[in-house]
C-alpha cells in the first residue's frame, strides 16, 4: 500500500515538474515579446533589417525555381530534326516514325511531310508568292525527335544523335548541342550563386541577431548580476535572451515571406501578359507552404544560434563584482 502511495506522489511529482518547466518557458517566450514591444522603434529596425536579409535570400531562390521551370518548358524546343533523304515517301516517313517511336530514349516524334513543310515555312516566311513560283517543292521531309531528359544528359543526346545519323533514311540530324550545354551551365552558376548568397545573408542574420542581444544583455547588466547572486544557472539567464532571438527571426523570416509574395504579386500580371504574347502558358510560382514554414525555420533558427553563441561568450565575461 505504501509503495504504491510513494509511486502515485512520484508521478504526480513529475507532473508538476513538468508543469514548471513548461510554465517557465511559456513565461520566458511571451515576456521576451513583450520586452520587444517596449522598445517599438528599435525592434522595428532590428526586424526590418533581418527581413530585407531574409527577403533577399527567398528572392534569389524564387528566381532561380522561376528560371528552373521556364527551362523545363523550353525542353520542348530542343528538337532533334532528322531530315530524310529526297527520295523517301511518306510511307516510308511513317514507317520509320513507328519505328522511333520504339526507341526507349525517345520522349515524342512528330512527322512532317514536304508538302506540310511548305505549307508551314508559306505561312510563316511571308514568302508564299516566291514559294508559289517554284516548279518543286525543295524541302525534305522531317522528323522532329523529342529525348528524355533533354535538359539534363548532353551526353546521352550525342549518343542518340550518333544513332540516328546511322539510319539509312536519314540525310544529316539537326540539334543545338551547344544551346543545351550552355543552359545547363549558366543553370548551375545560377544555383550555386544562391546558395553562396543565401549562406552569406544567412550569416548576417546570425551576426545582427547576436549583436542585438549583445546590446540588450548590456542594458540588462543588473539583472544579469542579481540573478548570478542568488545561484541562477547560465542556462536560466539564457532563456529570455534566447527567446528574444528567437522572436526576432521569427518576425523578421515571416515579412521576408510577406515581402517577396507582394513583389510576386506586383510582377504576376506583367509576366503573365508577356507569356501570353509569346503564346506561352509560364505561370509565376511562389513559395509553397512548406517553402513557408521552413523559411520561418530556417531564419528562427539563425537568430537562436546567434543569439547563444554571444550569450554563451558574454556571460562568461559578465562576473559580478
Amino acid at each position: 500500500m505504501m509503495k504504491q502511495i510513494r509511486r502515485k506522489h512520484a508521478g504526480n511529482r513529475i507532473v508538476e515538474l513538468f508543469q514548471a518547466y513548461l510554465l517557465n518557458h511559456a513565461h520566458g517566450l511571451f515576456s521576451s515579446l513583450g520586452r520587444l514591444t517596449r522598445t517599438p522603434f528599435t525592434s522595428a529596425m532590428t526586424v526590418l533589417v533581418l527581413a530585407i536579409a531574409v527577403s533577399l535570400a527567398s528572392s534569389f531562390y524564387i528566381v532561380v525555381a522561376n528560371v528552373q521551370q521556364l527551362t523545363g518548358n523550353l525542353e520542348s524546343s530542343n528538337q532533334m530534326s532528322l531530315f530524310l533523304h529526297e527520295g523517301i515517301t511518306d510511307a516510308v516517313g511513317q514507317k520509320l516514325l513507328e519505328q522511333l517511336r520504339q526507341n526507349p530514349s525517345v520522349a515524342e516524334v512528330k512527322y512532317i511531310s514536304k508538302k506540310q513543310a511548305l505549307e508551314e515555312f508559306k505561312a510563316n516566311s511571308g514568302f508564299s508568292d516566291a514559294l508559289n513560283a517554284l516548279e518543286r517543292n525543295p524541302l525534305p521531309s522531317v522528323i522532329q525527335v523529342l529525348p528524355k531528359n533533354a535538359l539534363e544528359n548532353s551526353d546521352d543526346i550525342e549518343k542518340l544523335m550518333a544513332d540516328f545519323k546511322q539510319l539509312p533514311q536519314v540525310e544529316f540530324v539537326q540539334v543545338d548541342m551547344q544551346w543545351v550545354a550552355r543552359l545547363q551551365t549558366i543553370m548551375l552558376i545560377a544555383s550555386r550563386g544562391v546558395a553562396l548568397v543565401s549562406l552569406l545573408l544567412g550569416f548576417a542574420v546570425t551576426f545582427i541577431t547576436g549583436n542585438t542581444i549583445r546590446l540588450e544583455l548590456q542594458n540588462r547588466q543588473d539583472e544579469v548580476f542579481i540573478s548570478k547572486l542568488v545561484g541562477a544557472t547560465h542556462a536560466f539567464i539564457q532563456r529570455p535572451f534566447l527567446y528574444t532571438g528567437f522572436w526576432l527571426g521569427f518576425i523578421s523570416g515571416f515579412l521576408g515571406w510577406l515581402i517577396v509574395t507582394v513583389m510576386l504579386l506586383i510582377l504576376e500580371s506583367p509576366v503573365e501578359k508577356l507569356s501570353t504574347l509569346y503564346n506561352s502558358s509560364f505561370e509565376l510560382l511562389f513559395l509553397s507552404f512548406s517553402e513557408f514554414l521552413l523559411l520561418l525555420t530556417i531564419s528562427a533558427s539563425l537568430a537562436v544560434v546567434g543569439s547563444w553563441a554571444v550569450l554563451h561568450y558574454q556571460l562568461r565575461q559578465l562576473k559580478p563584482q
